[in-house]
């Protein structure tokens, strides 16, 4: 499959671009919306601030076209801070919107909990992740999960959610590309998922 990696402009792509490569995927990185055009499957990272990953987007006038391919509800993972620009809106950045295609709030954590959360949770997940151990390193969260989505957990001072799916469609609160061997099973579960036809006309 022919994968474009979406670049907020925060992101360090090496580890995403190493790990899709490992599993089968033609990886580029757009440049201009027009990139999309020829794509079968976007990449939505994410390291550092809510409102610099958006400003980022909307700075290379991926905004638009990007929300409208997730809204066709086309193939999609979105990891880390990329899944929280699909939120309304953040603690981290007061005043910024997000897509509001999940139309909740994302939280930071309790200050009674360690923040970060820099390391590895056992995540319980939906039907496309399962379950496992993974990656995280966020100071935010999801603590809701919206209707007509199939959502994965974990617990870090409280229940959060750790993963989105809803067809092609995957969502990650923690690093897939950095969780190991069960990290790049998801992303080859996802990639074939994608891939499938007769699978997505199965969900659609």
């Amino acid at each position: 499959m022919k994968i474009c990696i979406v670049p907020t402009g925060t992101a360090n792509l090496a580890s995403i671009l190493g790990a899709l490569s490992r599993v089968g995927a033609s990886v580029s990185v757009a440049r201009t919306p027009g990139d999309l055009d020829t794509a079968e499957a976007l990449v939505l990272p994410g390291v550092g601030s809510f409102a610099a990953g958006r400003a980022g987007l909307d700075d290379l006038g991926m905004t638009p076209a990007l929300v409208q391919w997730i809204e066709e509800g086309r193939p999609l993972l979105a990891i880390c801070l990329g899944m929280q620009l699909l939120a309304r809106s953040s603690d981290e950045s007061p005043g910024c919107r997000g897509f509001g295609i999940i139309d909740h709030e994302v939280t930071r954590f309790d200050p009674t909990v360690s923040v970060p959360q820099l390391g590895w949770n056992l995540v319980k997940g939906g039907e496309l992740v399962g379950n496992g151990y993974a990656y995280f390193a966020n100071s935010y969260r999801l603590t809701e999960a919206p209707p007509g989505w199939q959502a994965g957990w974990a617990d870090h001072g409280g229940p959060l959610v750790a993963s989105l799916e809803r067809g092609s469609q995957l969502l990650c609160q923690f690093h897939p590309e950095l969780s190991g061997g069960w990290g790049h099973a998801l992303l080859g579960r996802w990639l074939k998922r994608s891939a499938d036809p007769i699978r997505e006309e199965a969900v659609c």
